[in-house]
Parts: structure tokens; sequence; C-alpha cells
């Protein structure tokens, strides 16, 4: 090999193996040990001679545990026996002569090396499934005697096509609430169409009721995009349209399309706002099951008068909230400002309170960074929040508001940062106000949070060992509210 060449890949493997061989041999481990016994103790004796003066007997090398024929562990060809005696003086040490170096060992020899076979590895335990993302499978769903009632149901249909008006019918077929026939027409692709063959939806639900296990994993699979496996509100408007067109309690609505879409997205809002706990835009599965919304979507079948169906889609509910946005909005663009919200209520929202909500810490969407305004779709999130205060999603829009730096935490600062502003509202309506030490002391006993420090949790605005929570550290100031505060009341 050529001075200053490495070694080729190849080779270095084959050297490594020999070398790895000669180490495994009892000879060569046997004469390391005995190396690492002269260093530690220099005194003693070398195996195989004494000192200069008084040699001692050769020591012969016990024979290799597997070593070639005609080759030492090495694999360089084997001494001449003649002499096996070590001269006097010299030690069992490799180091002693300069070193051989051997032929390059042909393809055809091999060195055999015995290796120990594990031990078999424990008999492992089958840990049965536990998670089940779009609900635990049931054996007890007929997928064929469930198709077949389908296809009952659209011979019935001329020419087997089926309408949205006669989805209906279908859905009571497919064992679903009335108001799915929405999303299973949309499901099945009969928006762009206009109807369904009963060769198309049977194929779909067949591959729903395959991969989706319960309601809430079927309504999401109906509604998403595809390639998604959540909703966003757009997926909620074929849905909500159809209530619109078909529920008997929102009839009168027919002929005033204009208010469609408020309603809609009235509801689609409060759906979000219950549902959607992540406050990720983004309603999962798993969301979806813990909320009520499904079995309110049940009872739109069996409640004719709208109004009964509070959580969600009462009208009433649409009017007040929408009557509230237009008082507002004098211009009528469907946008309001800080000015314009500031008149809500009497004033009775602090001017750094309406900050924090224009800052985009409760909102979405690029509108209220570049032009300083809420839609009316955010507005629903802070007249619901306003009003009612003893809800999860209520507490967490006010206590993002009040979270300055965003580190999940409600420091002393930033609630002191709130409390003097409304410390001279009040002092304008000649009240006297409780110094912010002592509401802070008292605030505190009433809220006993976990963690002792200068700081106030999420999970510290709810009274321990109870699900009321202290919502009077987050009341509105208004002049009828003042008069009523008990000691400790920190409005916003």
């Amino acid at each position: 090999m050529p001075p200053g060449k490495v070694l080729q890949p190849v080779l270095k493997m084959k050297v490594d193996e020999l070398f790895l061989c000669w180490l495994s041999e009892s000879s060569t481990q046997a004469m390391l040990q005995d190396c690492l016994q002269r260093i530690k103790m220099p005194g003693r004796p070398e195996r195989g001679g004494g000192d200069a003066g008084q040699p001692g007997p050769p020591l012969a090398a016990p024979a290799p545990a597997c070593k070639p024929r005609g080759f030492d562990g090495l694999g360089v060809p084997s001494p001449a026996p003649a002499s096996t005696a070590l001269p006097l003086g010299a030690t069992s040490s490799a180091r002693s002569g300069p070193p051989v170096r051997g032929p390059r060992r042909s393809a055809g020899t091999r060195v055999v090396q015995t290796k120990e076979q594990p031990p078999p590895p424990a008999p492992s335990q089958s840990v049965p499934a536990f998670y089940f993302p779009r609900g635990r499978p049931q054996d007890s769903v007929n997928v064929d005697a469930v198709i077949a009632k389908i296809e009952r149901t659209f011979a019935q249909f001329p020419h087997e096509r089926a309408t949205l008006d006669d989805m209906g019918r279908v859905a009571k077929a497919c064992g679903c609430p009335l108001y799915w026939k929405g999303p299973l027409f949309c499901g099945a692709g009969g928006e762009r169409t206009g109807s369904v063959s009963v060769h198309k939806f049977v194929a779909m639900w067949r591959k729903v009721l395959q991969n989706c296990h319960d309601d809430a994993a079927k309504f999401v699979h109906l509604l998403m995009n595809p390639g998604c496996n959540y909703l966003v509100q757009e997926d909620f408007v074929p849905f909500l349209q159809d209530v619109v067109n078909t529920h008997p309690g929102l009839a009168f609505l027919k002929e005033a399309s204009e208010f469609h879409s408020r309603y809609i997205t009235t509801v689609i809002q409060r759906i979000f706002y219950t549902v959607n706990r992540s406050w990720s835009g983004r309603i999962t599965c798993a969301e979806l099951r813990r909320s009520t919304f499904l079995q309110n979507v049940a009872l739109l079948e069996e409640e004719a008068d709208i109004n009964q169906l509070t959580e969600y889609f009462s009208y009433e509910h649409f009017y007040v909230i929408y009557c509230k946005f237009w008082e507002l909005d004098t211009d009528h663009d469907l946008l309001i400002d800080a000015q314009d919200l500031a008149r809500h209520n009497d004033h009775a929202i602090s001017t750094k309170m309406i900050e924090r909500i224009f800052s985009g810490a409760v909102t979405r969407g690029k509108k209220v960074q570049k032009e300083g305004k809420i839609s009316y779709a955010d507005f629903v999130w802070f007249l619901i929040s306003e009003e009612d205060k003893k809800t999860p999603t209520s507490i967490e829009y006010w206590f993002r508001c009040m979270d300055l730096d965003g580190d999940g935490a409600l420091s002393m600062y930033e609630l002191e940062y709130f409390y003097e502003e409304q410390c001279r509202r009040l002092d304008s309506m000649a009240i006297e106000a409780l110094p912010f030490e002592d509401c802070l002391c008292q605030m505190l006993d009433l809220v006993k949070p976990q963690n002792e420090g200068p700081v106030l949790p999420l999970g510290g605005v709810w009274l321990p060992g109870s699900r009321r929570p202290t919502k009077h550290i987050l009341t509105p100031l208004t002049r009828e509210g003042a008069s009523k505060w008990g000691p400790g009341c920190l409005p916003v």
C-alpha cells in the first residue's frame, strides 16, 4: 500500500474483525489480566520469569479456544516450535519484540467465533387498546342490515335519488336524528348535484360505519373538509342553513333572508364558545363528545319552540345580542371600534380592559390589529362573557384580558394595573375605594391559591372544592353594581 494512503473501508473492516477475534482469545485475556495485576502490584514477580538474577521457569501459553490451524490469534503464521521458553529477563508482554506483519488472509479463511446466545425475552403481556379517537368499535352494529334499510328507503324515491327534502327519511333509516339530514346530504356530495343516488350514499355511509363508531365521529366526518379531522366555523353553515329553512320555530325567517347569516353567525359563535375549549378554532371529536351539542341537535326534532333550546339555537338570544351590537355600531358596517364598545352598558368597561380586548388577546383575525375594529362574531364572545361570568370560557376570556404578559398567571402588578383606573372612577362617583392592599388580602383569602406567591393562576379564579367561580373579581364597574360590592371585589 502506498505511503500516506488510508486503509480502504473493506480492508479496515477485516482488520477490525481480526483484532476482535484476537481480543476474544483466552490466552490474550490471561495475558492482559496478568499485565493489569503487575500494574496494580509493581513488586509482584512476573509470570514466566523472575528478576534478572533468578529466572523462573517458562510459562506455557494455554491453547486458544478458537484458532485456525497454522495461524495465531492475529492471523500470522505460528513461530517454529524450536524454542518454546522465553529468554532470561524477558516478559510475556506482547511488546517484547518488533511487530510481525502477516500476509493478507485469504478470502476462504474465516475465523470461527462463538457468541453467547442472549436469553429469550420475557413473555410480554398484550395491553388492550384504550385509545379510540373515532369511538369504541361496537360488535352489535349490523352494517348489512342498515344498508338494506337505506336501500329500501331510496327505492321509494324517483330514480332512487334523494333530494334534500327527502333526506329526513334517509336520516331515520340511518338511525340518526332528523336534523342530520343536512350533513348527510353534504357528506354524500348532494350540494353539488342537487340530489344523491342510492349507490353513492350507500358507499359513503358504509365507509362512515366502518371508520366512525360514535355520533361525534360520524358528525365530524360528515361536515369536515377532505383530509381534516376537525370542524372549522365554515363547516357548520350548510347544517345551520337547513335548520333555518326547515325548523318550524324559524318559519318567520323565510321572508327575512338578510337575517339568515346573522342568526347562523350567532349560533356558530355560541357553538365554538361552548364546545371549543381549546380556543384553537377547530372542534375535534373529543371536544364534541364532552359537550352537549349533539344532544341539542337531537332536541331540534322534538322541540317546536326554538327559543326553548337556550344553549345554542334560541332566536330570542340572537335578537338580544344583535340589537345590542346594532346600537353600538352607529355606521352599521358590522364593525365596532374602541369608542363604540366603550359606550356598552353605560361605560361599564374600563378603558384599559377595552384596550386589551382590541389587542387581539381574545379575538381572531387580522382586522383587529390592522383597523382597530372587531366584528360581530367577536362581539358575540364579548357579550356572552360579559353577561355570564360563571362559565369556564367566560372566566378564561377575562383571564386572558388581564394576563398582560401571557404567562398564564395574574400577578399582583397586573391586578393593580386594572384596579387603579377603577379607583379613580369610584372617586368620581363619590364612593370610597378600598385600598388595593386590603382588597388583595381579602381576595387571596377568598380564592386561596394552591401555590404561594404574588401570582394568581387561571385555576385560582375558582373557589377551592367547588365549581363556583369567584366572579366578583371580574365584575365590570357600574353605578348600580358599585353599591353592591362586598369587601375584596375587584372590578375590571
